[in-house]
């Protein structure tokens, strides 16, 4: 990572190229005006496909990690919105494959989930496949932070870093300030129009669409070996991973009739 001066006013850079974190700032943001101001600053005259991105590089501008992402959460599926660069979206569909990893975790517990080291023995034990990748891919650290409030979980707002450890107190307030706004950012983007409609071609409902056809792949894979739909997506996945395919991936084959699965 490289930063200039607090007086060149320039923010550090992750390898991705994407802004990091301007360490001046991150300690300056300690109240949510602040926060909000940037975001609101970041998604000013954004189409609603492009705000969930422009966030995700928001989080990164304002916090001491490498790459950002957003999720929804729909039905124990992860419903991946953004990413700040390809190798975060690429651990997103990691662990949407894998039904494992930090960021599932927060959202089946809608608590935050913090992976401070992923070679270490706690979270290489915990997630050993998904610690795998993530090495693999230059990440040692996630952050995965729920998004909505106790009593349901909407989606996660996941950070990585290359660099193993902790959030301080101030990144950690800051973390938690940036996913309440990425909440009612997100909240706004799902109500519905003026008049109570939708629009049925927007990209959120494309969007949803497009994760339903693991739905329709897992009945599918129900009825051709006459398991219950747990089972059925675990088998999905199973799949992919044998494959090295991603779970939409194998979805899509399914859906095509170019895979089957075989009861005996």
């Amino acid at each position: 990572m490289t930063c200039g001066s607090p007086s060149e006013g320039r923010f550090c850079r992750t390898s991705d190229g994407y802004p990091g974190a301007y360490r001046t700032e991150v300690r300056a943001v300690s109240d949510r005006d602040r926060v909000a101001q940037v975001l609101a600053e970041e998604v000013r005259g954004a189409d609603p496909a492009e705000t969930p991105g422009r966030l995700c590089h928001a989080a990164v501008r304002l916090l001491p990690v490498t790459g950002a992402s957003v999720s929804l959460c729909a039905e124990g599926m992860p419903v991946p919105l953004s990413a700040s660069s390809p190798r975060v979206e690429y651990l997103m569909e990691v662990q949407a494959t894998l039904g494992d990893g930090p960021c599932l975790t927060a959202a089946a517990t809608g608590a935050p989930v913090f992976a401070w080291d992923l070679e270490a023995d706690r979270d290489a034990l915990r997630w050993p496949v998904f610690a795998q990748h993530a090495a693999a891919a230059g990440i040692r650290a996630v952050y995965a932070l729920p998004l909505g409030h106790r009593a349901v979980c909407v989606g996660t707002l996941d950070l990585y870093r290359e660099a193993p450890g902790t959030l301080d107190v101030t990144d950690l307030d800051a973390a938690r300030i940036v996913a309440d706004e990425m909440t009612r950012a997100l909240m706004a983007l799902t109500r519905p129009a003026q008049g109570g409609r939708r629009d049925e071609d927007t990209w959120l409902h494309a969007l949803i669409a497009h994760h339903d056809e693991v739905y329709q792949a897992v009945g599918m894979v129900m009825a051709q070996l006459g398991v219950a739909a747990d089972e059925a997506l675990a088998r999905l996945r199973a799949r992919a991973f044998a494959q090295d395919r991603t779970v939409m991936d194998m979805a899509h084959e399914v859906v095509g009739l170019r895979q089957g699965f075989d009861a005996g």
